[in-house]
């Protein structure tokens, strides 16, 4: 990938700066005269070393070797040590602040050995007539104050030129490094936060569809258990006689009694109760079957083993379920036939299950076949399957075709546990 231009110019301008002082040095040094070289030398050393230090934040790398490269050449063909190399101190830092690993690594290796390697020269014999001249005089005299002797003062004020911008660069380095992760992990921090806001709200929004659908499922049992009675008990007033005033205001009791009970479950419905509060009951079972029986159907009903009581909330499923059982035998039922209700309580124990049976007479179908099969149902059906699942218990709806009549078998098993269990 092609980068910008515009991004070279502030080391190109450095690069230029640092070419201009070393083509200023080549005209107007004398080491030319005690190296006996040719001055294209020294303006190759200043052009090797603008262009590293041009290179030491885009290619440090590069940088680091073209500064190889050219003190090899300087060693070998003893050409002389120009001050504008100086600028080597830019590309110590470009490496330790924006080069790789394992040019960081390459570079903090590369001062002590640099620094090795110039002692060494300086005592030679080769670099021997450089310590007399005039350009080296300064820089002499400043060795002294670094240690006993000359040689030992410019090592370490070499190594002082190299290593405390290498050594800034690094603390840049990690400091940006720092930031870097500082930012990272806020960021990490607030996706995670964003995260569990979404999870909670994903929450909410379930429970409240659960809400809606528990609401919609005991409205629909109320609602519809009581038009069924209603329904029935306004049709069966068609057929008194007009002289029986009795029966008929029975009837009509009956009516009220029913659309009363019914307003007053919605009530209890749509109503949340009071923290702390104990959970209203509906009425018991045997209220249910009796509410039947007053609306002019024939009920048949039985229990089996000792009724228990139930916790409120096992109470409030039993009671629902055979609410809706009852309410689609008189819907779906022929009105002629009686409607068998069964309830198997658990026998010497506390912990078990509550079967609750209820089945009745529909019109025959043709299509039809003649063995059981198990009936997938519509909306009551899935509302008593759904209460019944969410209390660890389950419901069976089969049709048994017969000769005449079909008969229709719900049977819901109701977990049964000891109050305060």
């Amino acid at each position: 990938m092609t980068r910008d231009w515009r991004a070279w110019l502030p080391d190109v301008a450095l690069g230029l700066a640092v070419l201009a002082l070393g083509l200023l040095e080549a005209a107007n040094t004398d080491l030319l005269d005690v190296a006996g070289q040719s001055r294209t030398t020294l303006v190759g050393v200043a052009l090797v070393t603008a262009v590293a230090v041009a290179c030491s934040r885009r290619e440090p790398g590069v940088a680091l070797s073209l500064v190889w490269a050219t003190s090899a050449v300087q060693v070998l063909t003893g050409s002389p040590i120009m001050l504008v190399q100086l600028a080597f101190a830019a590309v110590a830092f470009g490496t330790a602040r924006w080069g790789r690993s394992s040019t960081v690594i390459a570079a903090g290796l590369s001062i002590p050995t640099a620094g090795l390697i110039a002692a060494l020269l300086v005592v030679s014999s080769s670099y021997a007539p450089f310590i007399d001249s005039d350009s080296y005089r300064s820089l002499v005299d400043t060795a002294y104050r670094f240690g006993d002797t000359w040689q030992v003062g410019a090592a370490v004020m070499g190594m002082g030129v190299l290593a405390v911008p290498f050594l800034a660069g690094l603390a840049l380095r990690f400091s940006e490094r720092a930031r870097h992760s500082k930012v990272s992990q806020v960021a990490a921090e607030e996706e995670a936060a964003q995260a569990v806001r979404e999870t909670e709200q994903a929450r909410e929004i379930a429970r409240l569809r659960e809400e809606q659908a528990r609401l919609a499922r005991d409205v629909h049992d109320v609602v519809g258990h009581s038009l069924a009675v209603i329904l029935a008990q306004a049709e069966s007033a068609q057929y008194v006689d007009d002289v029986d005033t009795e029966k008929l205001k029975a009837t009509m009791a009956t009516i009220a009694t029913s659309a009363r009970s019914s307003l007053q479950d919605v009530r209890q419905v749509l109503t949340p109760p009071a923290p702390g509060a104990p959970a209203a009951s509906s009425g018991g079972l045997d209220d249910l079957v009796a509410g039947v029986r007053a609306s002019g159907h024939e009920v048949v009903s039985s229990v089996v083993g000792t009724p228990q009581p139930l916790p409120p909330e096992l109470e409030q499923v039993a009671f629902r379920v055979l609410q809706e059982m009852l309410t689609n035998a008189m819907k779906h039922g022929q009105r002629g036939e009686p409607v068998f209700v069964e309830r198997h309580w658990p026998d010497g124990s506390w912990v078990g299950e509550l079967r609750i049976e209820v089945r009745n007479v529909v019109a025959s179908s043709a299509d039809q076949p003649t063995d059981a099969v198990q009936v997938t149902g519509g909306q009551g059906i899935d509302g008593m399957r759904r209460r019944l699942e969410a209390a660890g218990g389950r419901l069976d709806v089969r049709r048994r075709a017969l000769a005449d009549d079909d008969t229709f078998t719900v049977t819901a098993w109701v977990p049964v546990r000891a109050v305060g269990r």
